[in-house]
C-alpha cells in the first residue's frame, strides 16, 4: 500500500512540476514580447513578469521537480535487482529534463536581471521541448516499449512542426493586423 502512496504523490509532483515548466516559459514569452510595447506598459508588464515567474519557480517548480525526484527514487527499489530498459531511457529521459529544468532557470535567472538573449519565437519553441520530454517519458512508462515510444515521439515531432507552421501563420497575421 505504500508504494501506491508513494507512486501517486509521484504522479502528483510531475504534473505540478510540468505546470511550472510550461508556465514558467510561456511568462518568458511574454516578457520579451512586452518589450515591443512602449516603456511604460513595458515596465508594468516586465516587473508584473519578473514577480509572477519567482513566485511561480520558487513555491511551485523547483519544490515539484525536488518532490517528483525523491518520490521517483522512492519508487525504485522495486527494480534494484533487474532495471528494465524501459527504466533506464526513461532516467536518461528524467536526466534530459532536469537539464531542461535548469537551463530554463537560467533563462529565468537572466529575465530577473534584464537580460534578453531569445526572441519570443525561440522562446516558443524552447516550450516545446518540455512537450517532447513529458509525450517521451508518459508513452515509455505506459507502454514500457521503446519502439512504440519512438513512434509517439515521431508523431509529437510532426505535431510541433505544424504548430511551428500555425505559429509563423499567426504572428504574419498579427503583424498584417497591426
Amino acid at each position: 500500500m505504500v508504494f501506491l502512496y508513494l507512486k501517486a504523490l509521484h504522479i502528483i509532483f510531475v504534473v505540478t512540476w510540468f505546470a511550472g515548466l510550461f508556465y514558467n516559459v510561456r511568462l518568458f514569452i511574454y516578457y520579451a514580447e512586452a518589450q515591443e510595447k512602449e516603456e511604460r506598459e513595458r515596465l508594468i508588464l516586465t516587473n508584473q513578469y519578473k514577480v509572477m515567474s519567482a513566485r511561480l519557480w520558487h513555491i511551485i517548480t523547483w519544490p515539484s521537480a525536488v518532490l517528483t525526484l525523491i518520490f521517483g527514487f522512492s519508487l525504485l527499489h522495486q527494480y534494484l535487482d533487474n532495471l528494465p530498459k524501459w527504466l533506464i531511457i526513461k532516467l536518461i529521459l528524467l536526466l534530459g529534463l532536469y537539464v531542461y529544468h535548469f537551463l530554463s532557470y537560467m533563462i529565468h535567472r537572466q529575465l530577473q536581471k534584464g537580460i534578453i538573449n531569445y526572441s519570443s519565437a525561440q522562446l516558443r519553441i524552447w516550450n516545446e521541448v518540455a512537450t517532447l520530454f513529458l509525450f517521451s517519458i508518459v508513452f515509455l512508462v505506459i507502454l514500457r516499449d521503446t519502439l512504440n515510444m519512438v513512434w509517439g515521439v515521431v508523431g509529437l515531432i510532426g505535431l510541433s512542426i505544424l504548430l511551428m507552421i500555425g505559429i509563423k501563420a499567426y504572428k504574419k497575421i498579427r503583424q498584417k493586423n497591426t
